[in-house]
């Protein structure tokens, strides 16, 4: 899951070095054909902490081991650790970049020092503020009714404060807010107070991540109602069924002063639809034009990554078992980004 939401601003790029006929001439030598992994040289993944990007990482680092022969290996530190890491070509590959949300990446991006390959999850991410289905529909298999049955937007928050009643502040509603120190927890504080909402919503800011899943789960397993900030891909997205709701519609300078930590004055906006790409260092993207080809075929639908998320959590499974299962189980999905040699060393390294 994305835990700071410190990454990066948007640049479309493909491997425009290579043609149609000559992508297809050099297929049979895929796995040779770059000067970075055929030289011996390790190729460091960032790690990334939430499932999604681990999972993401693992699926890519064992395509580029199993199929083109790369060594390669993985890098624990923080987001902007590993982010600087990648500007200075000490980490070659980060495997989910969210457009729009690390300054550190934007600057390596501007400054020509990093390259974003690909759009991994289409249709982009997904975040807002959510009740479970059963608020607005009710649930009759389990006797459930709708407590808030005209709920669609933020805007009808105020007439449901009761439904969703703070218990230690009876006279308000509860928000569930992230964590503090996380970004989006201070843009849904502000957007409380730009909403107007601060008087009839308290803010409340679980401990930990961890926290927040377990409040959701509490009440979504009693049919409680519960109001809360929630972004996809996450295993939760998958779990429970959830309504969103509607918020004013996205306006990129109200999303600024939102974002941004030194703003004094917000306007209400809804949250930017990041894309996911594959960060890639400058020298190992020029030196390894087959495999950016390949990155910029790699996808992961919503519905499938929260899903897979999901298996990952239940099934207290890490992300590079995840990623073989996967590997096994889905070659009509990644078998489709690589040439057919490279597929059948994949394969072949699974069954070893």
């Amino acid at each position: 899951m994305m835990r700071s939401f410190k990454l990066l601003a948007a640049v479309a790029v493909a491997a425009t070095a290579l043609t149609a006929g000559s992508a297809h001439a050099a297929d049979s030598n895929a796995a040779k054909s770059g000067s970075w992994c055929s030289a011996g040289k390790t190729v460091h993944f960032a790690g990334i902490t939430w499932e999604s990007g681990a999972f993401a990482t693992e699926v890519l680092r064992q395509i580029l081991e199993k199929g083109y022969g790369c060594k390669t290996d993985v890098v624990p530190g923080s987001t902007a650790a590993t982010e600087t890491a990648l500007a200075h070509n000490d980490v070659q590959i980060w495997a989910e970049q969210w457009t729009g949300r690390s300054e550190i990446t934007a600057k390596a991006v501007e400054t020509g020092s990093v390259k974003l390959v690909g759009d991994t999850l289409p249709g982009g991410t997904k975040e807002g503020w959510f009740v479970p289905d059963y608020v607005v529909k009710g649930d009759p298999a389990r006797g459930i009714k709708a407590s808030a049955p005209g709920l669609a937007s933020v805007a009808d928050l105020p007439k449901y404060k009761n439904v969703f009643t703070d218990d230690e502040e009876p006279n308000k509603g509860r928000f569930l807010n992230c964590p503090s120190g996380w970004d989006c927890e201070r843009v849904n504080t502000r957007l409380l107070k730009v909403l107007k909402l601060d008087d009839a919503y308290t803010n409340f800011r679980p401990g930990t991540g961890a926290a927040l899943d377990a409040a959701i789960a509490s009440a979504y397993t009693r049919g409680a109602p519960i109001l809360f900030y929630y972004w996809g891909p996450a295993a939760l997205m998958a779990k429970y069924k959830l309504t969103e709701l509607k918020m004013p519609a996205f306006n990129d300078a109200c999303w600024q002063t939102l974002r941004n930590e030194s703003s004094t004055q917000q306007c209400a906006s809804s949250y930017m639809v990041s894309h996911v790409t594959v960060g890639a260092s400058t020298p190992f993207y020029n030196a390894e034009p087959q495999l950016m080809t390949m990155f910029t075929k790699v996808k992961f639908p919503m519905d499938f990554l929260n899903a897979t998320i999901l298996d990952m959590s239940v099934k207290k499974l890490d992300a590079q078992t995840m990623a073989a299962q996967f590997l096994r189980t889905h070659p009509e999905m990644w078998k489709t980004w690589v040439p057919a040699d490279v597929a059948a060393k994949v394969q072949a390294g699974l069954a070893s």
